[in-house]
């Protein structure tokens, strides 16, 4: 299967450009998370990816450093990644052209969206470390927005599962990665 998509996708380049002189520079992110897939450990996977000026600039898939108890932990988990990186990114960029830049992550998980927004502990997600609430503080502070997106355009997904082809073209899309040469 593995093969099978990349001898697919040989051609598929990253594609840069589309910025025009004077627009301001914008993060965007997804942040996905697979839930227990790794079937040795049972480790979720993050996966998040990032673009600027419309160009994809940074992408992960890994295993998750502990087991997640539930599929919103292991979205939080994810969540987490991703508020690291679109941090980074942010203060890079900023550095790098002497601008403001703003961040917007977009997760398809409602349950972990709204876990940020209420304060009190329910017993289903008491088990949450609360290192993972740094999230509700990047919040707060604006430094970085948090919005849902639906799952069909969520382009983390292309590193969460197999899609069919017209979703993996439809990432693609998302993503700008194009076949070479076009």
């Amino acid at each position: 299967m593995m093969f099978k998509y990349l001898i697919g996708t040989l051609s598929h380049v990253l594609t840069y450009g589309g910025a025009k002189i004077g627009d301001q520079p914008s993060i965007l992110g997804y942040s996905d998370a697979d839930y227990a897939n790794d079937i040795n450990k049972r480790r979720s996977t993050t996966r998040w990816v990032f673009r600027l000026w419309n160009s994809t600039i940074s992408w992960k898939s890994s295993l998750q450093h502990v087991v997640a108890l539930s599929t919103t932990e292991a979205e939080y988990i994810a969540l987490l990644e991703a508020f690291k990186e679109a941090m980074w990114l942010k203060g890079l960029v900023s550095e790098l052209l002497g601008l403001e830049v703003k961040a917007n992550l977009l997760c398809d998980n409602q349950s972990a969206i709204h876990l940020y927004k209420n304060q009190a502990h329910h017993e289903k997600t008491k088990h949450i470390d609360v290192r993972l609430h740094f999230i509700r503080e990047m919040i707060e502070n604006k430094y970085v927005f948090l919005s849902k997106v639906a799952g069909e355009n969520n382009a983390a997904d292309i590193f969460t599962k197999a899609v069919p082809l017209t979703k993996l073209q439809h990432y693609l899309k998302i993503l700008q990665l194009g076949q070479a040469g076009n």
